[in-house]
């Protein structure tokens, strides 16, 4: 099956299987609250994102601004309950249409990007929510803040830029087990009294559940393989 081939029964069905494994994590750590399941989007045609609509999801992930830009407003305009949130890096220039694009953006990283959306907010008088990515496998091929140095970057998007921070987002090192990062991530959040924690992909949303995700990020396990 080809990313543009995605008969709405499959896309049922897979999210049946993951809302099932979900169930069972929940289960065996003794947590009731599930996770959002954001449905990753990224290179996925509008058909395909209309059958996940149709399966009742309604929260999506873009990665890049572009792409949401050229895909979402028809597809917003058909479903107002939408909500739509950015999980790839931003970049300062494209503050503008992010802020008046998206619900929700995860990647707020540095100095530089929260100077930008804070203005952007104050043009627009559009608050999209915000979370802070975090960098907790300090990979310098990674964007993210550094762990040690998260609690005073939310300050200072607090303090300097007026941003009311709701929560974190981290995507662990791929060859390292998750479990470690997301417990890392949960104990910032707490630290910080934030409520929102993005963690978890289509290979440990489980896992990520169980340590206290708000929020899964789920691209292949729903759509099935990317062709990008």
């Amino acid at each position: 099956m080809t990313s543009t081939d995605h008969p709405a029964d499959d896309i049922a069905a897979n999210l049946a299987a993951i809302n099932h494994r979900l169930a069972r994590a929940l289960e065996d750590s003794g947590r009731t609250a599930a996770p959002v399941i954001v449905a990753v989007a990224k290179t996925q045609p509008a058909a395909a994102i209309e059958r996940a609509i149709a399966a009742g999801l309604r929260v999506f992930g873009e990665n890049r601004v572009q792409e949401a830009k050229a895909k979402w407003p028809a597809i917003r305009a058909a479903h107002p309950d939408i909500e739509l949130h950015l999980i790839g890096a931003l970049q300062s220039n494209k503050a503008a249409e992010a802020v008046a694009l998206f619900d929700v953006i995860e990647t707020v990283d540095r100095p530089k990007i929260a100077a930008a959306i804070a203005a952007e907010i104050a043009r627009q008088g559009r608050r999209p929510r915000l979370l802070v990515q975090v960098n907790t496998g300090a990979e310098p091929q990674k964007s993210g803040v550094p762990p040690e140095e998260t609690d005073a970057f939310i300050e200072e998007c607090r303090a300097r830029y007026g941003l009311a921070i709701e929560g974190l987002m981290c995507v662990p090192p791929a060859d390292e087990p998750p479990a470690p990062h997301f417990a890392l991530l949960a104990k910032i959040a707490r630290r910080n009294q934030l409520p929102t924690l993005s963690m978890g992909m289509s290979g440990d949303y489980d896992v990520a559940a169980t340590l206290g995700a708000t929020h899964v990020r789920i691209g292949s396990a729903l759509f099935g393989a990317r062709n990008a």
